[in-house]
C-alpha cells in the first residue's frame, strides 16, 4: 500500500504486519509484550535493517539504524509523526510577474544586491557585508516611512542558478519571528516569470499582526514587481537598439 493510498494514521498494527511478514516477528510474542522493545522480541540486524527498507519504501521515511530499544508502538509514533504535514506559516504570499526580457537578464539583473537601491524604490541602501560562494550577507536600508522611520535588517541569500531560484531569509528578524523568501525564475513565452514567495511569523508585541503584514506585503510587492518589470524591460529595449552595448 503506497502512503499516497493512505487516509489514516500509521498504527502499532501496521508496524507489526511489517514485522511479521518481512522481519520474521512472532505475532503471538509481540501480542504477549506489549512494551518489549524491538530487540527484546529478537529482531536482530537483519530484522532492523529490512524494516528500514519496508518503511522507506511503503511510508517514504527514514527510521534511526538504533531502533533496536524501540517499542512497536514506538516505531508507529516516529513513522506517524514524519507523516504529518507541517503546519502552514501564519503569515503567507505569493506575488509574480511577467517581465518581457530573457532569463539571464533578469537573473543578472534582480541578483546584483549591491545595486537594489537602483531597482527598487523602497530601499535608500545596501551594504554588502560577506560573500560566500553564492551566498551573500547584506544590510537594507529603507527610505524613512510616514512616522519618519528608516527600517533596516540584515538579510542573506543564496542564489542557484541551475535551479533558478533564490532563498533568502533575514538575519535580524525585527518585528518577525521569522521571515522566509523565495525567489523562483521560469521561462515562459513572453519572457521571464519571478515569483516572491514569502513566509513567516510576526512577534506578538510587533505592530502589525499576521494578516495585517501579509496584506502590506501582498500590496508593496505588487508594486515593486512592477517597477522592477519596467526597468528591466528597459534596459533590454536599450541592449536590443544598442546592439547589446549599453
Amino acid at each position: 500500500m503506497s502512503i499516497t493510498d493512505q487516509h489514516r494514521p500509521v498504527t502499532t498494527a501496521d508496524i507489526t504486519a511489517i514485522l511479521v511478514r518481512n522481519c520474521g516477528l512472532d505475532a503471538a510474542s509481540a501480542a504477549d509484550a506489549p512494551t518489549a522493545s524491538l530487540a527484546e522480541l529478537g529482531m536482530d540486524s537483519l530484522a532492523l535493517l529490512e524494516l528500514q527498507a519496508v518503511v522507506a519504501d511503503q511510508y517514504q521515511v527514514r527510521i534511526p539504524s538504533d531502533s533496536a530499544e524501540l517499542t512497536v508502538t514506538q516505531i508507529a509514533d516516529l513513522v506517524a509523526a514524519a507523516l504529518e504535514p507541517a503546519p502552514a506559516p501564519p503569515g503567507h504570499t505569493e506575488n509574480s510577474v511577467v517581465i518581457a526580457a530573457g532569463l539571464d537578464l533578469v537573473w543578472e539583473v534582480t541578483n546584483d544586491v549591491s545595486r537594489w537601491p537602483d531597482l527598487f524604490t523602497e530601499y535608500a541602501s545596501v551594504q554588502i557585508l560577506h560573500r560566500r560562494g553564492d551566498t551573500v550577507r547584506f544590510r537594507l536600508t529603507m527610505y524613512p516611512d510616514e512616522n519618519g522611520i528608516a527600517w533596516s535588517w540584515v538579510s542573506e541569500r543564496t542564489a542557484d542558478r541551475q535551479r533558478r531560484r533564490v532563498l533568502a531569509h533575514r538575519v535580524e528578524t525585527g518585528p518577525f519571528e521569522y521571515m522566509r523568501i523565495r525567489w523562483d525564475y521560469t521561462e515562459v513565452p513572453e519572457g521571464t516569470r519571478m515569483t516572491w514567495v514569502q513566509d513567516f511569523a510576526m512577534r506578538p508585541d510587533a505592530p502589525l499582526d499576521d494578516a495585517a503584514m501579509t496584506a502590506r506585503i501582498n500590496t508593496n510587492s505588487r508594486i515593486q514587481l512592477d517597477i522592477i518589470r519596467d526597468r528591466i524591460e528597459t534596459r533590454a529595449r536599450t541592449a536590443d537598439t544598442t546592439g547589446g552595448r549599453q
